[in-house]
C-alpha cells in the first residue's frame, strides 16, 4: 500500500500540464468563467484610463484651499459640472472649482478634489471649509495598471475578479486551454442504470453521475460510457473506445482482488504502465493508477484511474487522488493539492490500523471565534457502501496512521472537498 501523500506526489508528477497550440482556445469574455488562462495577458490601456475622481465633491487646486477651515473658508468660482462618461469642457484656473463626482475626469488644472461634506453652496460659488491633503481623492491615470506592463499570467483561474480585470482591459476573446476531457465507466454484472427496475441483487449505479458531476465541477467534461459487464472482452473494449476520446479515464469497481476484478489485467494487456495497485488510506485502499502512452510524445500520458467500486470509496479517492490530477493537466498554474485547514472537532473521532482514515462531515467557522474551525463529523455509519450521509458533506477529517481515538475538542487535519 502506498501512503497517501507518496501516491499524490507520484501521480503529479507523471502530469504535464495542458501546452502547446492544439491545447488552446479562443472564447468570448462572458464564457469564459471558470477558464485557465492559455496565454499571458497585456492590457493595451493604463488603469485608471485618465485622473479621475474617488469622491463626489469639488475639484480644485490645492494651493486655493491649503489654509482652509471652517472659520476662514475659501470661496471659489464654479465653472461647470462634470458627469461621469463625460470630459471637463474647460480648465480650472486660479481661484476657480468644478463640480465633479465618482469616476469624473479630472480637469486641466485641478490637482485635488475636496469632499462635498466639508463644502457649502453658494450661488455660483462653493465655500470650502477644512483643507483638504494635496492629491486628495484623486486617481492618477495608470496608478493601478500602465499599458503595456503583464496584466495576467498563464495558468490563473478566471473567476469574478479576474473577468473583471480582463473586461477593463477590454479583451473580450479569452486564450483559454481546451477542457479535459474524462472517460467515467462503472463496471460490473450487479449494477443497473437509475431508471431500471432493480431486481433482487442489483445494485443502482451511482457513481456515474458523482463522478460526473465532480468532473464537471473540476472544469472539465464528463464523457459517460455507461456500465460495463465483469467481462474481459467488453471491458477491453470499452477502455480501448476510452483512449480514443479522453485525457484521463475513470472506472469504478473491477480493481480489489475479486474472481471478476479484471482492470488491472486488461490494463496490462492493452500496454498500460500499472503505477499505483493499492493505497494506504480507508476507504480506498484498491486504487488502480495506470498511464497509457500520448500519441503526442510532449503531452502527458493518457491517466486512468480504476477507482473502488463502493460509492464512499469512489468519492474519497477522487477527492484525495483524481481531483489534484486534474487541476494540474487543466493547465493550472498552482494550488493542486487538496487543501487542509486545523479544526476543532465536535465528536470523538476512531481511527486504528495502519492506513489513514478519512470520515466526512461538515466544516464550519465557530460561533465564537470565527478565525477558527469546527469540524463536525456526519451521522450514521461511515461504512464505504454508504452513501446516504455523504449528502450534505464538505469536508474529510484525517485519522492519522495508528492513532486509535481522536477525542471530542481535539485539533484534527481536515480536507476541504466542496
Amino acid at each position: 500500500m502506498v501512503p497517501a501523500a507518496e501516491a499524490e506526489a507520484l501521480i503529479l508528477s507523471l502530469i504535464t500540464p495542458l501546452d502547446g497550440s492544439d491545447a488552446l482556445e479562443a472564447v468570448a469574455l462572458g464564457a469564459a468563467a471558470g477558464r485557465i488562462l492559455a496565454q499571458p495577458v497585456t492590457g493595451a490601456l493604463d488603469m485608471p484610463h485618465w485622473d479621475n475622481s474617488a469622491m463626489d465633491g469639488y475639484a480644485v487646486r490645492y494651493a486655493d484651499v491649503a489654509q482652509a477651515s471652517a472659520d476662514h473658508p475659501v470661496a471659489l468660482t464654479l465653472t461647470e459640472t462634470i458627469p461621469a462618461g463625460k470630459p471637463p469642457t474647460q480648465p480650472v484656473a486660479p481661484g476657480q472649482a468644478a463640480r465633479i463626482l465618482t469616476g469624473s475626469m479630472m480637469p486641466t488644472g485641478a490637482d485635488t478634489v475636496v469632499m462635498q461634506e466639508n463644502t457649502q453652496l453658494q450661488d455660483n460659488r462653493v465655500l470650502i471649509l477644512d483643507a483638504p491633503q494635496p492629491g486628495q481623492f484623486v486617481r492618477h491615470r495608470g496608478s493601478f495598471y500602465q499599458a503595456g506592463q503583464p496584466l495576467m499570467a498563464v495558468g490563473t483561474r478566471l473567476g469574478g475578479p479576474e473577468l473583471a480585470v480582463l473586461a477593463a482591459a477590454q479583451c473580450v476573446n479569452v486564450p483559454v486551454f481546451r477542457r479535459l476531457r474524462v472517460a467515467i465507466l462503472s463496471t460490473g454484472d450487479e449494477l443497473v442504470n437509475p431508471e431500471t427496475p432493480l431486481q433482487a441483487g442489483q445494485i443502482v449505479d451511482s457513481n456515474q453521475y458523482a463522478l460526473a458531476a465532480l468532473v464537471q465541477a473540476a472544469g472539465a467534461e464528463a464523457i459517460p460510457l455507461g456500465i460495463v459487464p465483469d467481462q474481459p472482452k467488453a471491458l477491453a473494449a470499452a477502455i480501448q473506445s476510452a483512449l480514443a476520446q479522453a485525457d484521463v479515464i475513470l472506472s469504478s469497481g473491477g480493481v480489489s482482488v475479486g474472481d471478476f476484478d479484471y482492470v488491472d489485467r486488461i490494463l496490462a494487456d492493452l500496454g498500460a504502465t500499472l503505477r499505483i495497485r493499492s493505497v494506504a488510506v480507508r476507504p480506498g485502499k484498491p486504487l488502480t493508477v495506470a498511464t497509457f502512452p500520448s500519441v503526442n510524445a510532449q503531452h502527458s500520458p493518457i491517466l486512468y484511474f480504476g477507482l473502488p467500486g463502493n460509492p464512499a470509496s469512489a468519492l474519497v479517492s477522487f477527492w484525495r487522488f483524481v481531483e489534484p490530477a486534474l487541476r494540474k493537466l487543466s493547465g493550472l498554474r498552482e494550488g493542486w493539492s487538496p487543501q487542509f485547514v486545523e479544526a476543532v472537532t465536535q465528536h470523538p473521532l476512531k481511527g486504528g490500523g495502519p492506513r489513514e482514515i478519512y470520515l466526512w462531515g461538515r466544516l464550519s467557522p465557530n460561533s465564537a471565534n470565527p478565525s477558527r474551525y469546527d469540524f463536525a463529523l456526519a451521522g450514521g455509519s461511515h461504512s464505504s457502501g454508504n452513501l446516504v450521509n455523504l449528502a450534505g458533506a464538505n469536508a474529510l477529517v484525517v485519522i492519522p496512521v495508528g492513532t486509535e481515538l481522536l477525542p471530542a475538542g481535539e485539533v484534527v487535519r481536515v480536507m476541504i472537498v466542496r
